[in-house]
């Protein structure tokens, strides 16, 4: 295991959430809860889907979407309409920043993000678990839908191999013991250079930053050193290989991590950002640039291949979903125990608008109603708001929200 410098140690807690700052370590961690947790996942697909395939014809019949018609847990789910996020109207693809924050113009050069939905939900939900929460992508942009409450990204994982060997796979605890005890060291000397900095009437700003800094490192650290002697939970590795489609893999592969995480209550909160890059990608029946696809221009051929890969996501999905429907736990299913949001920072991906964005909530125990269509253009954080209320959070606002709206029954 590698001994990083004092310098890389301070640096790093730049991307570190403010949830770890938070946790309360508790010895019942490390025991089975009486009761089924409440658990939350965030999925956003950054290229939207074909509104005419996503949104039911027939209102309040999801059999009429030719996207999710086949879903096998549609009375466990419930679709939004005419969800927006204020203050997108010129952020194109930048407004993925903003899925789970609701902070307008992200395609500002001044822009400074907010703390996002599933990092206020680890400080809360976090404490209980070895992994406070986890952040995944498909890609290794450096950023996906979580930032810390400096507005800084939390790099997601993205290597499906190595985030299994993270979650189940026990490490050399000689080797850790040291690198915790390294890491403490550099705690001691920093803590030595900000008294220092105090003394020599530095900027107040400057001090903040490294205080905040230290004090998220201090209690990653208390968190890794609480964990250290409990063993990781066993399973069998249950990952997939397929080089002809090795998008569609990665997929199906971030869902099962996210459904074994689950399972073992390795983790309470996790997002998964479906992100893109240039290329071409294949999946059963089409190849092509997912970006370049998604700006259609309305040509039959064009929204054809879209839709292939839209299907292929959504399958992923779907299979996620049923899956964990049928675990049971408690009085229900683990499914019925984790609210499930999927959505986009898009409504029309071929146009760059936000509004409208197509966003399902499934699982959680909720009495789900198939379609809710909104009057008029809704908050989507507005919703947010509501789930922190639903995972008992007293909070009063969150991002642009005006009013908890009730949306979620039970």
């Amino acid at each position: 295991m590698r001994v990083i410098s004092r310098k890389e140690f301070l640096k790093a807690g730049a991307a570190l959430p403010l949830a770890l700052q938070s946790l309360d370590l508790r010895a019942a961690a490390k025991t089975k809860p009486a009761t089924p947790p409440k658990r939350i996942i965030f999925i956003c697909s950054c290229l939207g889907f074909h509104k005419p395939y996503f949104f039911p014809k027939k209102r309040g019949d999801l059999k009429t979407s030719g996207y999710l018609k086949d879903m096998k847990t549609l009375d466990k789910m419930t679709v939004f309409n005419n969800l927006y996020h204020p203050g997108m109207d010129t952020s194109n693809h930048d407004s993925e920043k903003s899925f789970l924050t609701g902070s307008p113009s992200p395609e500002s050069p001044t822009f400074v993000n907010g703390m996002s939905l599933d990092q206020v939900l680890a400080r809360k939900m976090g404490g209980d678990t070895r992994f406070p929460f986890l952040n995944f992508s498909i890609y290794d942009r450096g950023w996906g839908i979580s930032w810390n409450d400096r507005g800084s990204p939390i790099p997601p994982m993205h290597d499906e191999e190595k985030i299994f060997e993270k979650l189940f796979e026990e490490e050399d605890l000689q080797a850790k013991r040291r690198q915790l005890k390294n890491d403490q060291n550099i705690l001691d000397c920093l803590q030595r250079d900000m008294a220092q900095l105090r003394k020599k009437g530095s900027p107040s700003g400057k001090l903040d930053s490294y205080k905040a800094a230290i004090r998220e490192l201090e209690a990653q650290l208390a968190h890794e050193k609480f964990w250290l002697n409990t063993e990781k939970p066993k399973v069998e590795k249950s990952l997939s290989e397929d080089p002809e489609f090795a998008f569609s893999t990665k997929i199906r592969n971030l869902f099962e991590l996210a459904k074994l995480a689950f399972r073992t209550d390795s983790t309470r909160v996790i997002t998964l950002s479906m992100d893109w890059i240039d290329g071409a990608i294949t999946v059963p029946g089409a190849t092509g640039g997912w970006h370049t696809l998604s700006h259609h221009g309305g040509k039959a051929d064009k929204i054809d291949s879209l839709s292939k890969i839209e299907i292929d996501t959504l399958k992923h999905f779907n299979r996620f979903l049923f899956e964990m429907d049928r675990i049971q736990e408690g009085d229900g299913t683990l499914l019925d125990h984790t609210t499930v949001v999927m959505g986009s920072n898009f409504g029309d991906a071929s146009s760059h608008t936000c509004n409208n964005l197509p966003m399902i909530v499934a699982g959680g125990g909720y009495r789900h109603q198939a379609q809710t269509v909104l009057e008029k253009p809704t908050p989507l954080c507005n919703l947010y708001l509501e789930l922190l209320h639903k995972h008992n959070l007293d909070a009063g606002s969150f991002g642009s929200s005006v009013a908890d709206m009730g949306l979620l029954k039970g």
